[in-house]
């Protein structure tokens, strides 16, 4: 018996370090959240019954994950300890009878687990000096460069004090889906979560790769409070927020267990409202003094702990394995499953990510599979139950050609994903007609990606003068599952509104390659009407300011193609405007076609009347900051972008200096 108990400690030691390995050194998680708090928990479990067995490397001994060659190392002043969890009802109630139990009356202050990445910043004379990850707990990375293009954290705090505080790195769901989306298009791996993608971006060697991962920071912890006369963590969330750090909004400060469960249960019913991902509650005593009192293990503090949420997981049958193509041409496959509800939905689709993943984990069609949706993630298949096999399941094989168009398939240079390269392909077309409808296009509002995919399917739409002879099909629309006249009355609506549009929106939503919504407005302000566009001829587009000669053979390539040419006349006779139309400008010598990059926070303006400004006096405004800007316009607490225009030799004005400059 007790041999079994020594193999089986040895067993989990050695699963959680690869795990912790995967995570931490090559930031690929190999096991959910879930599947490691269950190991940990068996692995305390064991170790504290069995101390004899507990190994030298167990990760019990352990706070966080390896610490990365990649940055220099940093020894915390103060240990950053992780915090121990709790899982139910149950494990919440012996929580606090272990407060009351050292003569505590307990008051508790809730707070948000920011699924993200722990960092400690310090701060001298008010001027942040140095940023690291938590590490193993004792020393950390010095992530400070990359921090520093972080712009909810002040790199000058609005007292000339000596402070560390300390506080979760995260992304934001959105943040993560436009991020995956750029990824799948160059045949990159995609991030698992919004916490993965986090701790891959602030360990990046090259900060500007940084700057563009949009990241952000809360703030929840004071080191040495007592130094500013700080008695509680509710207080302290104050003190943190008057120094301009960012808190969570959601903190609440409770008296009892019944709070507890009910702050539990409210924020998960909002839990989907909220822009970062969180994976649970961290409860804390209120008072510095108390928690002095409870004191610490080595590797937790007594005085607060985390309750874990629950991911939702059910067993099912794969029944089929169908391949899609998605907008880029990658082929994804798919489980098609016995439907079962999972977190109040009903599904019987979920992904297999690609071809590699079916071979690793042996998935066949036949098996018994979990499957999990934590959030409002994708669900997926997660592992297969092989003691549930009896013989006839089947495995299968990678298609070779397109489910769609029957074109060879390629395989990506990462060897892991297979592309339909074939640019006729009618999941190209329905691409093609998501970006027409975009925001950033014709902007046609309700036409979402699911929809355009579900009227192609139908038929409805093949091309962009399709659009506009919906209202000829108002009968077929009502009739589709899910739609209602209401709602097919304002699509049909929003894509009348869109043909008042100016020539930039229609140009931008062509699709031409290299034509966003900045060339596309250069375009239409000189040009007028789209037929002047296409009858200008290589060079004069090419001597545009911020065209050039691959924007200029693009746009007449594009417009060498009779089949388009023909599309923009059906579109023209539909109504569709095709002139530019002029807006209210005030056109300044000094701004016109010059090129702006817009940085930092500003007193007198937001960056969105700063850009408007500039664009209604002929200056044009761009994200990124490049040999070809002309002007850096610097506020308070700037990102990287005012690095790069230093070393590029970019002019840089303040906002006073702006108000001088356009007199």
């Amino acid at each position: 018996m007790n041999k079994d108990i020594k193999s089986r400690v040895e067993e989990l030691v050695e699963i959680i370090n690869k795990a912790n390995y995967n995570y931490y050194a090559l930031e690929k998680p190999s096991i959910t959240d879930q599947e490691y708090d269950s190991l940990i928990k068996e692995l305390n479990m064991l170790e504290k019954k069995y101390p004899e067995y507990k190994l030298e490397n167990s990760p019990t001994s352990r706070v966080g994950g390896e610490v990365s060659e990649k940055f220099e190392k940093v020894k915390h002043k103060i240990p950053m300890l992780s915090l121990s969890n709790v899982f139910n009802e149950e494990e919440i109630k012996l929580f606090d009878e272990r407060i009351k139990k050292e003569n505590i009356n307990p008051e508790y202050m809730c707070e948000l687990k920011i699924d993200g990445l722990s960092v400690s910043l310090v701060y001298k004379d008010g001027k942040l000096t140095k940023a690291a990850t938590r590490g193993n707990g004792v020393i950390g990375e010095d992530i400070t460069t990359n921090v520093r293009t972080i712009k909810s954290i002040p790199l000058i705090l609005n007292k000339s004090i000596d402070i560390e505080v300390r506080g979760e790195i995260y992304m934001s769901e959105k943040t993560l889906l436009e991020l995956n989306k750029e990824r799948e298009k160059q045949g990159l791996f995609l991030f698992q979560n919004t916490r993965n993608a986090a701790a891959g971006s602030i360990r990046q060697l090259d900060s500007s790769i940084v700057a563009k991962r949009n990241l952000d920071c809360i703030l929840y912890f004071v080191v040495e409070p007592e130094k500013y006369g700080i008695k509680t963590q509710q207080k302290a969330l104050e003190y943190l927020k008057s120094l301009d750090f960012k808190v969570s909004e959601h903190s609440k400060l409770v008296n009892n267990v019944e709070e507890i469960l009910k702050y539990i249960d409210d924020i998960g019913k909002i839990r989907d409202k909220i822009s970062y991902g969180i994976d649970g509650i961290v409860i804390k005593l209120n008072s510095f003094s108390n928690q002095k009192k409870i004191g610490f293990t080595s590797k937790h503090p007594k005085w607060a702990t985390a309750y874990k949420f629950p991911a939702e997981q059910v067993i099912t049958k794969l029944r089929d394995i169908k391949y899609t193509i998605g907008r880029t041409g990658k082929i994804v496959p798919n489980a098609i499953l016995d439907p079962v509800i999972v977190m109040g939905s009903t599904i019987s689709r979920a992904t297999l990510h690609n071809y590699n993943y079916i071979k690793s984990k042996d998935i066949r069609v036949g098996d018994y599979v979990t499957l999990i949706k934590a959030g409002d993630v994708i669900p997926e298949v997660k592992e297969v139950k092989f003691e549930r096999r009896i013989g006839n399941e089947r495995a299968t094989n990678m298609i070779n050609n397109c489910p769609i168009c029957n074109s060879t398939l390629v395989k990506s240079k990462t060897n892991i994903d297979y592309f339909c390269i074939n640019k006729d392909c009618p999941a190209r077309e329905i691409k093609k007609l998501i970006h027409f409808v975009s925001k950033e296009a014709m902007d046609i509002d309700g036409f979402g990606e699911n929809l355009v995919e579900d009227f192609y399917n139908y038929d409805f739409i093949k091309t962009f003068s399709d659009i506009y002879n919906l209202k000829e099909r108002k009968d077929d629309l009502i009739e589709l599952e899910g739609f209602g006249e209401k709602s097919i009355n304002n699509l049909l609506e929003s894509i009348e509104n869109s043909k008042r549009n100016s020539l930039e929106k229609l140009l931008c939503g062509l699709g031409i390659e290299h034509v966003g919504k900045v060339t596309a407005k250069i375009i239409s302000r000189i040009y007028k009407n789209i037929y002047n566009i296409i009858n200008a001829n290589t060079d004069e587009l090419a001597s545009i300011n911020n065209v050039g000669n691959i924007i200029a053979s693009s746009i007449k390539n594009y417009f060498s193609n009779d089949k388009n040419i023909k599309e923009i006349d059906k579109l023209k006779s539909q109504g569709i405007n095709i002139n530019y139309i002029e807006e209210n400008l005030n056109i300044n010598s000094k701004i016109l076609n010059k090129k702006f990059v817009i940085t930092g926070t500003f007193d007198s303006y937001t960056r969105d009347v700063l850009k408007e400004k500039i664009e209604n006096m002929g200056g044009i405004v761009t994200d990124t900051v490049t040999s070809k800007t002309n002007y850096l316009l610097l506020g308070d607490s700037p990102g990287s972008k005012y690095d790069k225009a230093i070393k590029l030799g970019i002019n840089i004005l303040t906002e006073k200096e702006l108000e001088i400059f356009l007199k």
